[in-house]
C-alpha cells in the first residue's frame, strides 16, 4: 500500500511540473523567445556542464554504492577448496572493471565538454588512425586473454574430475522438480543406481530403477549432508523444466536439463557450526535478527503470528526462474564433520528406495484386502438380512 501510494505522488508530481512548464511558455507569450530546434552556443555550453555533472552523479553513486552495500557480497565466506581462486577471480574482474570505468567515463564526459559546439568551430575528420586502434584493440584484447586463461585454467580445475582417481569421492545425486530438490545417495557401493522419469510411480518420485543392483542400497533425502573435507561428486538431473543448482556459499553452480545428467564437485572446507561461528556470519546472523524483532512487533501488535529468529544455514537454491514457486525453491545444506556424516549416514541409509516401495506395496496390498473383507462382510450381512425379510414374508402368508 506504502509503494502504490509513493506511485501516485510520484505520478502527481509529474503531472504538475508538466503544467508549470505549460504556465511557463503562456508567460513568455509576447516575449523574444528563441523556440528554433537548433542548438546554440548557450545551449551547447550547458549541455557540456551537464554532462561534468552527470559525471559526478556517476562517481558519487558508485562511492554510496561501494560504502554502503560492499558487505553484501559473499567474497570472502567461502565454504569450499575452489572457492577462494573464484573470489579471487572475481575480485580481479570487479578491479579492472572500476578502473576501466572511471578512466572511461572521465574522458567520455570530459571530451563531450571539451569538444562542445561552438559557432564557426569544425570538428576534425580523419578516415582512420592506425596507431589509436592498434592501442584500442591490443590492450583490451590481452586483459581479456589473460582473465579468460585464468577462468579456464579455474574451471578446468574444478570440473574435470576423474571419479576412479578421486580418493573417497562421494557420490549424490540432486533431483530438481518443480518446486523442491531431493538429494540421492549412493549407499554403501558408492554408485547411483539407473533411473528414468519412465520408471517413476507411488513413492519412487525419483524414477529409479528398482531391478538395477547398484540402487538396491540407494536412499533418498530431503535434506542434503555432506562432509567436510570429502570430496563431493554431484549428479544433477530434472523432471520437468530446466533448473539451476545454486550453492552459493561453495562457489557452485549447474544447470539441470531434463533428459541428462549434469556434474559439479567440489570438497566442503566449513562445517555449518565453523560457518555460523565466524565474526561476519555473526554479525550478518545479528543484523538480521534486528530487522526481524522489528517486524515481529508490528505483527505483534497486529494480532498475527511474529517471525522466528534467523539461523544461519547453507542452502541449495534454483537459479532459473522455473515457475511460480521458483522463490520456495530450496533446500538445506549440513556440512558435518567426518564423525557426525557418517553417524547420519548409519541412521538414514537403511531408508532404501527399494524398502520404501516394497512398504508402500505392502501398506497397498494391506488396504485393498481390508477392503474387500468389508465388502465382503457387508454382501454377506445384506444376503443374510434379505434371508430373513423372505422367511418373514413367507411365515406371514401361512
Amino acid at each position: 500500500m506504502t509503494t502504490l501510494l509513493i506511485l501516485i505522488v510520484v505520478v502527481l508530481l509529474a503531472v504538475a511540473l508538466w503544467q508549470l512548464t505549460k504556465i511557463f511558455d503562456l508567460t513568455q507569450v509576447g516575449g523574444n523567445v528563441n523556440d528554433t530546434q537548433v542548438a546554440n552556443d548557450n545551449d551547447n555550453k550547458v549541455n557540456g556542464y551537464l554532462m561534468f555533472g552527470f559525471l559526478g552523479f556517476i562517481y558519487l553513486t558508485t562511492i554510496y554504492c561501494l560504502l554502503n552495500y560492499s558487505h553484501f557480497p559473499l567474497i570472502g565466506d567461502s565454504a569450499s577448496e575452489h572457492g577462494p581462486e573464484i573470489d579471487n577471480l572475481m575480485m580481479i574482474s570487479m578491479v579492472l572493471i572500476f578502473f576501466v570505468q572511471t578512466i572511461t567515463q572521465a574522458l567520455l564526459h570530459y571530451f563531450a565538454f571539451k569538444y562542445r559546439g561552438k559557432k564557426g568551430q569544425k570538428a576534425l575528420y580523419f578516415a582512420d588512425n592506425n596507431r589509436l586502434e592498434f592501442i584500442w584493440s591490443v590492450i583490451p584484447a590481452i586483459v581479456l586473454a589473460g582473465l579468460i586463461l585464468y577462468g579456464l585454467y579455474a574451471w578446468t580445475n574444478i570440473m574435470f574430475v576423474d571419479e576412479e582417481d578421486a580418493d573417497d569421492a562421494i557420490v549424490i545425486e540432486l533431483y530438481a522438480q518443480q518446486f523442491k530438490w531431493e538429494a540421492r545417495y549412493s549407499g554403501q557401493d558408492n554408485v547411483l543406481g539407473k533411473a528414468n522419469v519412465r520408471y517413476i510411480e507411488g513413492v519412487n518420485n525419483l524414477g529409479v530403477d528398482l531391478s538395477d543392483p547398484n540402487a538396491q542400497d540407494d536412499f533418498a533425502s530431503s535434506e542434503l549432508h555432506i562432509p567436510k573435507g570429502k570430496r563431493i561428486i554431484f549428479k544433477m538431473r530434472s523432471q520437468d523444466v530446466l533448473h539451476s543448482a545454486y550453492m552459493p556459499h561453495f562457489r557452485a553452480q549447474m544447470n539441470c536439463v531434463p533428459g541428462m545428467v549434469t556434474q559439479f564437485s567440489f570438497v566442503p572446507s566449513l562445517t555449518t557450526a565453523e560457518m555460523r561461528d565466524k565474526p561476519a556470519m555473526i554479525e550478518k546472523v545479528a543484523n538480521i535478527n534486528a530487522i526481524r524483532a522489528s517486524k515481529s512487533q508490528k505483527l505483534v501488535a497486529e494480532g498475527k503470528t511474529p517471525l522466528d529468529p534467523y539461523t544461519f544455514d547453507y542452502l541449495l537454491l534454483c537459479n532459473k526462474i522455473c515457475g511460480a514457486s521458483h522463490y520456495n525453491m530450496q533446500m538445506k545444506i549440513v556440512v558435518d564433520t567426518p564423525e557426525d556424516y557418517k553417524i547420519w549416514l548409519k541412521e538414514n541409509s537403511a531408508k532404501t528406495i527399494v524398502q520404501a516401495v516394497k512398504t508402500a506395496a505392502a501398506e497397498a496390498k494391506a488396504t485393498e484386502e481390508k477392503e474387500s473383507a468389508t465388502t465382503s462382510v457387508k454382501d454377506t450381512t445384506s444376503s443374510n438380512s434379505k434371508d430373513t425379510t423372505v422367511v418373514a414374508q413367507a411365515e406371514q402368508k401361512h
